[in-house]
């Protein structure tokens, strides 16, 4: 998906609609501006209850369990 927006004079830009629908961006949320590799990326920055799950496969409650027995 390619979409090209306009900065503003006071450096703004709008994400776009099909953009914020599918990275689940919501008013008032943050997200992080980084450079990689040339491009600017705009990461959403995740609550703990939404980042949670997100290592699938990773069973960090048996890890914690374990941790915690010792």
């Amino acid at each position: 998906m390619s979409t090209t927006v306009t900065v503003s004079p006071k450096f703004q830009i709008v994400i776009p609609q099909e953009v914020r629908e599918r990275m689940d961006i919501k008013p008032g949320q943050k997200v992080t501006f980084m450079e990689w590799k040339g491009a600017v990326v705009i990461v959403p920055v995740l609550t703990a209850d939404e980042a949670f799950g997100f290592l699938k496969g990773l069973d960090v409650k048996h890890e914690r369990e374990k941790d915690n027995a010792v």
